[in-house]
């Protein structure tokens, strides 16, 4: 009886490591919850054709133009902190009276001329609240310019899991193509012994179409999932071929106790805390403001007539008696009393997203785990069963076919698995500031094979 082998016909263990040699080595690094103790993400030499994890994210933080534009606004922020601690310019005035009139003012005969410099003296401590309210605003710009750098790295975590589940994917459908393949030659073979009906050759022929348009949807959404990935550093064309991550280690769940506290520690809770100081500064700044400044002027005044010389001098004081400036004093109380209810809103929306990340992760760890260690194993089995009674007569083709059908859609459903656990993972860690990278030892087929 013929021999139908699916993926090699090997165990579950050995078909994994099979796999894993497909996408060498990978994401292992996002953190010291889900990494190795040391915390690490291990590399290979550098590749420009195939792209580790910690390239993409060095590609995307140098490169992004997004993080650049946030990158060019604490520059702005800095910029108006400088202005805003210099001191007003002093004024020079020059006036000249009772020239160039009529009759005896025809002339500069009579003429005075008055040469005045001017200055204003900010009270109330106006400069010293205007530079406090721009100090606090860089720091607003630093944790908006951390958080939306959180946001990248989740980016190219997930889009660069996107990829090597697509690779994995392809590799997964190129087999069964190759399996489909010898499933029609010998099937083909068979019909010309007399041994089956035609129409199986048809059948197998089906398959191995249908088999074919799941390696043209496949390769599709490997190119897609290149493209999304380069797009993170601004490339719209990927200049990689591949990239190359252990797809398929999984790792304990910390506990969730673990994780909720490090929430507060995140960039994006800390953005709201400096707004809202920020806000309570422009509170100060406009009480500052509603103390009227001095304006302080001296000079020199030339009367021609009499050939004489005096010296001038005054002072300016703004009378507040419609404009204390209290409009605009409620206008920053009440902005202040609005972001500390926008931070209260943002603090359990976090904490909501940060829960839900969590329970997606212990979905998602669950079900993987479930599939590489259950599931996947018994449809193998089930396979090699059938395969082999197959070689015996006592299973048909359709049985063999249907199994083989169960084993790809089984594996399928593993893949998909791994992509939402490694995303969730990163999800997790945008949410507790958990990304840290740093250069090993490249790791090689062998010490995967030792991981399994």
């Amino acid at each position: 009886m013929l021999s139908v082998p699916l993926l090699k016909n090997r165990p579950m263990k050995r078909l994994l490591i099979y796999m894993s040699v497909v996408s060498l080595f990978g994401i292992v690094g996002f953190s010291p919850a889900f990494a190795k103790q040391d915390g690490t993400l291990h590399i290979e030499k550098d590749n420009p054709k195939i792209i580790t994890l910690e390239k993409a994210v060095a590609n995307a933080l140098l490169k992004n133009p997004t993080l650049s534009a946030h990158s060019l606004e604490k520059r702005v922020r800095e910029a108006r902190t400088l202005q805003s601690g210099l001191l007003p310019n002093p004024r020079l005035e020059v006036n000249v009276d009772d020239a160039l009139g009529s009759g005896p003012f025809n002339g500069f005969d009579r003429s005075e001329t008055t040469v005045q410099v001017g200055q204003l003296i900010e009270l109330g401590g106006k400069r010293g609240a205007r530079e406090n309210a721009n100090r606090i605003a860089e720091r607003v710009a630093d944790k908006t310019y951390e958080s939306k750098r959180l946001d990248i790295l989740t980016d190219v975590n997930k889009a660069f899991v996107e990829v090597l589940s697509s690779q994995n994917k392809v590799k997964l459908t190129e087999e069964l193509i190759e399996l489909g393949d010898k499933f029609f030659n010998a099937v083909g073979e068979r019909v010309k012994a007399g041994k089956v009906a035609p129409i199986e050759q048809t059948k197998a022929g089906v398959t191995l179409s249908t088999f074919k348009i799941e390696m043209a949807h496949a390769k599709l959404e490997l190119k897609q999932a290149r493209r999304k990935l380069s797009s993170t550093w601004g490339n719209a064309e990927p200049q990689f071929v591949s990239v190359t991550g252990n797809f398929f280690k999984i790792y304990p769940v910390p506990l969730l106790e673990s994780l909720q506290n490090k929430g507060v520690e995140t960039p994006y809770l800390e953005r709201w805390k400096s707004e809202q100081e920020r806000r309570q500064a422009m509170v100060e700044l406009e009480r500052a403001n509603g103390t009227p400044d001095v304006t302080i002027k001296g000079g020199y005044r030339r009367l021609d007539e009499s050939n004489d010389n005096a010296v001038t001098f005054g002072i300016s004081i703004p009378l507040q008696i419609f404009n204390r400036n209290q409009g605009a004093i409620a206008e920053a109380q009440h902005r202040l009393a609005k972001v500390q209810q926008e931070r209260r809103a943002a603090e359990l929306k976090i904490n909501q997203n940060f829960l839900d990340a969590y329970q997606s992760l212990v979905l998602a760890h669950s079900q993987a785990s479930t599939l590489q260690s259950e599931i996947v194993p018994a449809a193998q089995l089930a396979f090699d069963g059938v395969n082999e009674g197959y070689r015996f007569g006592k299973f048909g083709f359709l049985d063999v076919l249907d199994s083989q059908k169960t084993l790809f859609h089984t594996q399928e459903l593993y893949l998909s698995a791994l992509a939402e656990y490694h995303k969730a993972i990163a999800e997790v860690h945008r949410l507790t500031n958990g990304f840290k990278f740093s250069d090993r030892i490249p790791v090689s087929s062998k010490n995967m094979e030792n991981d399994k």
